[in-house]
């Protein structure tokens, strides 16, 4: 009984000239994806996918940051401008939600992404480890997760049509 050594290598050759061929050309693709990513930026407005705040995101100490700068419905049921009330520190329920600190931390991944950072939720008072990126769709999706970015709850953020008008916190 003769051994035959040639399986799997049938047209070696030809595999190899199309191997060597397609790997550099991905390989550029596979870079210059990233790039295009990264000139996507997330700075400037966006408005929260409920649609009752503005965010504005700048740059704060070589990071990305985000502030609450609008308020669909900017005072509370006794007239006054809304504070942070859910907070489980009593000691900042009394910070306004206008001008609130919801996000930061924010670096550049290498995929195009923000990483790194964290997002506030007002709703609720807690904070978590957030990612976000500038989708195909011009929308700026965020992800608030405890850990890993597995276990969180993902949102879309709009740009606006022309940018909200600020809130004064009263």
């Amino acid at each position: 009984m003769q051994a035959n050594f040639n399986i799997g290598f049938k047209n070696f050759g030809a595999r190899l000239t199309v191997i060597l061929a397609v790997v550099p050309a991905v390989a550029c693709l596979a870079w210059a994806v990233p790039a295009r990513a990264q000139s996507q930026d997330v700075q400037g407005w966006w408005v929260d996918g409920s649609g009752k705040a503005g965010i504005f995101i700048s740059p704060c100490d070589g990071q990305l940051c985000g502030k609450i700068e609008w308020l669909r419905v900017p005072l509370d049921k006794a007239g006054k401008p809304k504070t942070d009330i859910h907070n489980d520190n009593p000691a900042l329920r009394p910070r306004l939600l206008c001008g609130l600190p919801i996000l930061g931390g924010f670096k550049p991944g290498n995929d195009g992404s923000w990483r790194g950072g964290w997002i506030y939720d007002p709703e609720s008072g807690n904070t978590y480890k957030s990612v976000m990126h500038v989708g195909d769709d011009g929308k700026l999706h965020v992800r608030g997760f405890i850990g890993i970015t597995l276990i969180g709850r993902s949102t879309v953020w709009t740009k606006p049509a022309t940018p909200p008008t600020p809130c004064t916190g009263g």
